[in-house]
């Protein structure tokens, strides 16, 4: 089975985000494989194990993603590519993403591909869906359970706290949900059998793909950090009392009545 997994870096989510002229500040931060998407290297690795074939992780960003992609070879996938788009685009989108994504998966012949739900900067959950609908395959998103029998798949997807069983077939594009599995911790033979693992690097040229092919949709008028919250306030005295004042308070403080 040809099996690939889109795969993000993002920030650590124990890392202090903080901006520097009106960007960003990346400088002396930790980076790791998108949350959500070491489910869908996991969930691969899985199909792989029991249905045969090969696992490749793609991701697109500069070439510091390839230390995330190390450690997708490490937890076992067979080969990486990165899409290193550093010196041709400056501000990309969802769509940027997808296309360039998408040019590359288009004569791979996937039987499988697996995303993460959501990426935790941005959090659109667009992506993956977007890929599947550039290639014209099925996908089904926030999935906790796959089951392949052939070219038949049946899929648990997660609807809102609530489940629903889907019935599909191959090639199909899924992303993950927390739940689908638990990964793996890349193990020392893994980490050391990583290394000389293949990692293609490219770039849009090697795609037939040029700047205005996959020029941004979306703007980014500006980036600030939410407000710090205020100190909260505890009411005391009888519960008639209390009742009033917080009513008080939510119409001439909050000013939500």
């Amino acid at each position: 089975m040809n099996i690939y997994v889109l795969l993000k870096r993002t920030f650590d989510t124990e890392e202090k985000i903080t901006l520097a002229g009106g960007k960003i500040n990346e400088d002396g931060a930790e980076f790791i494989i998108n949350p959500y998407d070491e489910y869908a290297v996991e969930e691969a690795i899985q199909v792989r194990d029991a249905q045969g074939g090969e696992v490749t992780v793609v991701s697109v960003g500069n070439e510091e993603a390839e230390k995330q992609l190390r450690t997708a070879l490490a937890m076992g996938a067979d080969k990486a590519v990165l899409i290193n788009t550093e010196d041709d685009i400056e501000n990309g989108d969802q769509f940027t993403t997808s296309k360039i994504l998408a040019e590359y998966l288009k004569d791979k012949d996937a039987d499988l591909i697996l995303a993460g739900n959501v990426a935790i900067d941005g959090g659109s959950g667009q992506v993956g869906p977007r890929v599947a609908e550039i290639l014209d395959i099925p996908y089904i998103t926030t999935i906790t359970k796959l089951e392949i029998n052939g070219q038949n798949v049946s899929v648990t997807r997660d609807v809102e706290g609530d489940s629903e069983v889907i019935e599909t077939s191959l090639p199909l594009l899924v992303t993950a949900q927390q739940g689908l599995n638990e990964p793996r911790y890349p193990s020392l033979p893994g980490i050391m059998k990583a290394k000389k693992k293949p990692l293609e690097e490219l770039e849009l040229d090697d795609l037939d793909l040029d700047e205005d092919d996959v020029e941004a949709k979306t703007k980014t008028v500006e980036i600030f950090l939410p407000p710090k919250k205020e100190a909260g306030k505890v009411l005391s005295g009888e519960i008639p009392a209390q009742v009033s004042e917080l009513v008080q308070l939510l119409r001439s403080e909050a000013k939500v009545i």
